[in-house]
Protein backbone atom coordinates (compact mmCIF):
# COMPACT_ATOMS: atom_id res chain seq x y z
CA UNK A 1 0.00 0.00 0.00
CA UNK A 2 2.87 2.60 1.10
CA UNK A 3 4.45 1.41 -2.52
CA UNK A 4 1.03 2.39 -4.49
CA UNK A 5 0.50 5.64 -2.22
CA UNK A 6 4.55 7.02 -3.05
CA UNK A 7 3.62 6.12 -6.98
CA UNK A 8 0.35 7.67 -6.76
CA UNK A 9 2.10 10.72 -5.61
CA UNK A 10 4.52 10.73 -8.18
CA UNK A 11 2.68 10.30 -11.07
CA UNK A 12 0.15 13.21 -9.67
CA UNK A 13 2.80 15.53 -9.15
CA UNK A 14 4.38 14.96 -12.59
CA UNK A 15 0.72 15.27 -14.29
CA UNK A 16 0.73 18.84 -12.56
CA UNK A 17 3.73 20.36 -12.94
CA UNK A 18 4.10 19.11 -16.76
CA UNK A 19 0.73 19.81 -18.04
CA UNK A 20 -1.50 21.93 -15.98
CA UNK A 21 0.33 25.32 -16.32
CA UNK A 22 -2.32 27.28 -18.23
CA UNK A 23 -5.31 28.71 -15.99
CA UNK A 24 -8.02 28.17 -18.59
CA UNK A 25 -6.78 24.38 -18.32
CA UNK A 26 -6.75 23.92 -14.58
CA UNK A 27 -10.34 25.77 -15.12
CA UNK A 28 -11.60 23.46 -17.52
CA UNK A 29 -10.38 20.85 -15.57
CA UNK A 30 -12.25 22.03 -12.49
CA UNK A 31 -15.52 22.21 -14.79
CA UNK A 32 -14.65 18.26 -16.21
CA UNK A 33 -13.94 17.03 -12.42
CA UNK A 34 -17.65 18.33 -10.76
CA UNK A 35 -19.33 16.67 -13.86
CA UNK A 36 -17.26 13.78 -13.52
CA UNK A 37 -18.83 13.44 -9.90
CA UNK A 38 -22.04 13.95 -11.07
CA UNK A 39 -21.46 10.74 -13.74
CA UNK A 40 -20.25 8.81 -10.86
CA UNK A 41 -23.20 9.52 -9.31
CA UNK A 42 -25.24 8.39 -11.81
CA UNK A 43 -23.46 5.15 -12.89
CA UNK A 44 -25.75 3.68 -10.01
CA UNK A 45 -29.12 4.93 -11.65
CA UNK A 46 -28.69 5.22 -15.71
CA UNK A 47 -24.96 4.08 -17.05
CA UNK A 48 -25.92 5.58 -20.50
CA UNK A 49 -26.47 9.24 -19.42
CA UNK A 50 -23.55 8.74 -16.45
CA UNK A 51 -21.32 7.46 -19.81
CA UNK A 52 -23.03 10.55 -22.53
CA UNK A 53 -22.62 13.22 -19.15
CA UNK A 54 -18.75 12.08 -19.41
CA UNK A 55 -17.64 12.09 -22.33
CA UNK A 56 -19.61 14.86 -23.90
CA UNK A 57 -19.07 17.04 -21.22
CA UNK A 58 -15.78 15.98 -19.02
CA UNK A 59 -13.85 14.61 -21.93
CA UNK A 60 -14.20 17.00 -23.94
CA UNK A 61 -13.66 19.84 -21.62
CA UNK A 62 -10.70 18.00 -20.22
CA UNK A 63 -9.30 17.13 -23.60
CA UNK A 64 -10.24 20.63 -24.79
CA UNK A 65 -7.99 22.46 -22.21
CA UNK A 66 -4.85 20.17 -23.45
CA UNK A 67 -5.32 20.61 -26.81
CA UNK A 68 -6.16 24.56 -27.17
CA UNK A 69 -4.59 26.46 -24.25
CA UNK A 70 -2.28 24.52 -22.58
CA UNK A 71 1.25 25.60 -23.41
CA UNK A 72 3.13 23.39 -25.52
CA UNK A 73 6.98 25.02 -26.18
CA UNK A 74 9.60 24.45 -24.16
CA UNK A 75 8.58 24.24 -20.24
CA UNK A 76 10.88 26.54 -18.33
CA UNK A 77 9.66 25.67 -15.06
CA UNK A 78 10.35 21.97 -15.47
CA UNK A 79 13.47 22.70 -18.34
CA UNK A 80 11.68 20.21 -19.95
CA UNK A 81 10.55 19.99 -24.01
CA UNK A 82 7.42 19.11 -25.45
CA UNK A 83 8.53 16.15 -26.97
CA UNK A 84 10.12 15.28 -23.98
CA UNK A 85 7.09 15.38 -21.78
CA UNK A 86 5.17 13.73 -24.71
CA UNK A 87 7.81 10.76 -24.92
CA UNK A 88 7.37 10.18 -21.08
CA UNK A 89 4.03 10.71 -20.36
CA UNK A 90 2.58 7.50 -18.14
CA UNK A 91 -1.00 8.20 -19.43
CA UNK A 92 -2.87 8.90 -22.61
CA UNK A 93 0.35 11.84 -24.85
CA UNK A 94 -1.09 13.87 -27.64
CA UNK A 95 -0.85 10.85 -30.07
CA UNK A 96 -2.40 7.99 -27.61
CA UNK A 97 -5.62 10.54 -27.21
CA UNK A 98 -5.92 11.33 -30.57
CA UNK A 99 -6.92 7.40 -31.17
CA UNK A 100 -9.11 7.35 -28.33
CA UNK A 101 -11.03 10.23 -29.30
CA UNK A 102 -11.08 9.22 -32.43
CA UNK A 103 -12.55 5.53 -31.19
CA UNK A 104 -15.19 7.99 -29.54
CA UNK A 105 -16.24 9.73 -32.70
CA UNK A 106 -16.72 6.99 -34.57
CA UNK A 107 -18.92 4.49 -32.54
CA UNK A 108 -21.86 6.55 -32.88
CA UNK A 109 -21.29 6.69 -36.51
CA UNK A 110 -21.02 2.62 -36.01
CA UNK A 111 -24.38 2.28 -34.50
CA UNK A 112 -26.24 4.66 -36.42
CA UNK A 113 -25.41 2.65 -39.85
CA UNK A 114 -25.48 -1.00 -37.90
CA UNK A 115 -27.68 -0.32 -35.18
CA UNK A 116 -27.47 -4.27 -34.51
CA UNK A 117 -23.69 -3.61 -34.14
CA UNK A 118 -23.63 -6.76 -36.27
CA UNK A 119 -25.86 -8.82 -34.90
CA UNK A 120 -24.59 -8.33 -31.11
CA UNK A 121 -27.45 -6.46 -29.17
CA UNK A 122 -30.90 -6.06 -30.19
CA UNK A 123 -31.32 -2.78 -32.27
CA UNK A 124 -32.46 0.34 -31.04
CA UNK A 125 -36.35 1.22 -31.60
CA UNK A 126 -36.28 5.47 -31.52
CA UNK A 127 -33.58 7.90 -30.91
CA UNK A 128 -34.17 7.28 -27.07
CA UNK A 129 -32.67 4.25 -27.60
CA UNK A 130 -29.93 4.98 -29.78
CA UNK A 131 -28.68 7.42 -27.35
CA UNK A 132 -28.70 4.49 -24.99
CA UNK A 133 -26.70 2.58 -26.89
CA UNK A 134 -24.06 4.89 -27.52
CA UNK A 135 -23.88 6.12 -24.16
CA UNK A 136 -23.52 1.82 -23.25
CA UNK A 137 -20.77 1.75 -26.07
CA UNK A 138 -18.72 5.00 -24.67
CA UNK A 139 -19.25 3.52 -21.43
CA UNK A 140 -17.25 0.33 -22.40
CA UNK A 141 -15.40 2.23 -24.39
CA UNK A 142 -13.84 4.02 -21.33
CA UNK A 143 -13.58 0.73 -19.19
CA UNK A 144 -11.15 -0.61 -22.19
CA UNK A 145 -9.19 2.40 -22.59
CA UNK A 146 -8.32 2.54 -18.51
CA UNK A 147 -7.47 -1.05 -18.61
CA UNK A 148 -5.53 -1.47 -22.69
CA UNK A 149 -3.46 1.50 -20.46
CA UNK A 150 -2.89 -0.58 -17.36
CA UNK A 151 -1.77 -3.82 -19.19
CA UNK A 152 0.66 -1.43 -21.40
CA UNK A 153 2.17 -0.10 -18.42
CA UNK A 154 2.17 -3.40 -16.95
CA UNK A 155 4.24 -4.99 -19.36
CA UNK A 156 6.21 -1.70 -20.15
CA UNK A 157 7.60 -1.01 -16.50
CA UNK A 158 5.31 -2.60 -13.79
CA UNK A 159 2.07 -3.56 -12.51
CA UNK A 160 2.27 -0.91 -9.69
CA UNK A 161 2.38 2.00 -12.11
CA UNK A 162 -0.22 0.40 -13.97
CA UNK A 163 -2.25 0.16 -10.76
CA UNK A 164 -0.54 3.63 -8.95
CA UNK A 165 -2.19 5.19 -12.99
CA UNK A 166 -5.56 3.48 -12.75
CA UNK A 167 -6.18 5.12 -9.17
CA UNK A 168 -5.04 8.25 -10.12
CA UNK A 169 -7.58 8.16 -13.27
CA UNK A 170 -10.51 6.83 -11.26
CA UNK A 171 -9.51 9.84 -8.36
CA UNK A 172 -8.71 12.51 -10.37
CA UNK A 173 -11.94 14.66 -10.00
CA UNK A 174 -11.78 14.77 -6.38
CA UNK A 175 -7.97 16.12 -6.77
CA UNK A 176 -8.79 18.02 -9.68
CA UNK A 177 -11.55 19.79 -7.71
CA UNK A 178 -8.67 19.91 -4.48
CA UNK A 179 -6.18 21.53 -6.60
CA UNK A 180 -8.04 23.62 -9.55
CA UNK A 181 -10.79 25.14 -6.56
CA UNK A 182 -9.37 28.57 -7.20
CA UNK A 183 -8.27 28.95 -11.12
CA UNK A 184 -11.69 30.55 -12.19
CA UNK A 185 -10.50 33.04 -9.84
CA UNK A 186 -6.88 33.55 -11.11
CA UNK A 187 -8.63 33.91 -14.20
CA UNK A 188 -10.41 37.11 -13.63
CA UNK A 189 -7.82 38.57 -11.93
CA UNK A 190 -6.17 38.36 -15.87
CA UNK A 191 -3.56 35.31 -14.91
CA UNK A 192 -3.51 32.88 -17.76
CA UNK A 193 -0.61 30.85 -16.78
CA UNK A 194 0.29 29.41 -13.31
CA UNK A 195 3.55 30.92 -12.16
CA UNK A 196 4.03 27.16 -10.70
CA UNK A 197 6.34 28.78 -7.66
CA UNK A 198 5.82 25.90 -5.65
CA UNK A 199 7.05 23.62 -8.60
CA UNK A 200 10.08 26.00 -8.69
CA UNK A 201 10.20 25.55 -5.15
CA UNK A 202 10.54 21.70 -4.64
CA UNK A 203 13.04 21.98 -7.83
Amino acid sequence: MKELLNTLAVQRWDDHRYYHHSRINQSLHLLSAICFLVSYALLFIDPARAALLAWCVSMTSRQAGHFFFEPRGYDHVNQASDEHKEEIKIGYNIQRKIVLLAVWVALPAVLWFQPSLFGLIAPAADFQGFLHDVGIAWLALGVAGLLFRVLQLWVQQSFMTGLAWATKIITDPFHDIYLYHKAPLYLLRGELIDPMEHVKTQG
